[in-house]
């Protein structure tokens, strides 16, 4: 079969977009330069493998899982059904902590990335700024073993630990950063994810605030003298999670940012730092 007997086997059976993405990326061409390669013949096995995960997308396996990968912040991340599928906004976060980390710190930082999943934001940190120490935290063995591959496959020098947040840990932070889960018990999210996305990911509680407030409850023992704490939050969210913020950092500079759907989703804490 040629380039295009696939397109249109594709076209038919899911979004054109997901079609021509899924293909480029088998036959190993920039999917904008599809048109050029119409009338080539595809080996057997890249169509059989084209045609297999065609008929996965139809059935409702979201692209990233089927491809395995992400391109998060322009570094190319391993991914599968262990871990959640990073978003735009989870890229706002990590850009707004670079950001900070860059104006606020002129040493290398120690980060610790809690929930870290398949790792794209300790490791997209440990790419973009100066850092001494990256920890990755998580409970999941399975998220683990995702964000190991991401480390060996980066060439990191970031340590893996399995803690529920920070019960197994024992060190302080230049940087505390966190997307943890925070979708309520009876909260509607869309079938495609709730049926292939983990659920140890998503949801946070009847209210969607467990993690924070575990987190919350034991910050200030692994917080430096100076410190910033990145939270990705739902949008829905913000003053729940600022009382808090202001129970167990009563001191700390408190600032909420919008994500580019104007929806208020990244609390930034800051601990003697003006």
């Amino acid at each position: 079969m040629t380039v295009e007997d696939l397109l249109i086997f594709g076209k038919s059976h899911c979004h054109s977009d997901h079609a021509k993405i899924l293909l480029a990326e088998i036959i190993e061409k920039n999917p904008l330069e599809l048109l050029n390669y119409l009338k080539e013949e595809v080996p057997v096995e890249k169509k059989e493998l084209y045609q297999k995960e065609i008929l996965a997308l139809e059935q409702g396996k979201p692209l990233q899982y089927v491809m395995g990968y992400v391109n998060f912040y322009g570094i190319r991340f391993e991914i599968d059904e262990r871990v959640l599928i990073p978003r735009f906004e989870t890229e706002e976060l990590v850009e707004n902590t670079i950001k900070y980390i860059n104006q606020y710190f002129n040493e290398p930082v120690d980060i610790i990335d809690l929930g870290c999943g398949s790792g794209v934001i300790g490791l997209t940190l440990e790419k973009k700024v100066s850092t001494k120490t990256v920890d990755l935290i998580d409970i999941s063995k399975d998220a683990l073993e995702v964000a190991h591959k991401n480390c060996g496959n980066l060439n990191s020098k970031a340590q893996i630990i399995e803690s529920d947040f920070f019960e197994k840990i024992d060190k302080k932070y230049d940087v505390i950063i966190s997307n943890p889960p925070y979708i309520m018990e009876d909260e509607e999210i869309d079938s495609i994810v709730k049926k292939n996305e983990p659920s140890l990911a998503l949801y946070g509680g009847k209210d969607g605030l467990d993690c924070y407030k575990k987190i919350l409850k034991e910050i200030s023992y692994h917080m430096k003298e100076r410190c910033i704490v990145a939270f990705e939050i739902g949008y829905k969210q913000f003053s729940s999670i600022k009382e808090l913020i202001k129970k167990y950092l009563p001191n700390a500079k408190i600032e909420v940012k919008k994500d580019l759907s104007e929806k208020e989703r990244m609390i930034f804490i800051f601990q003697n730092i003006e």
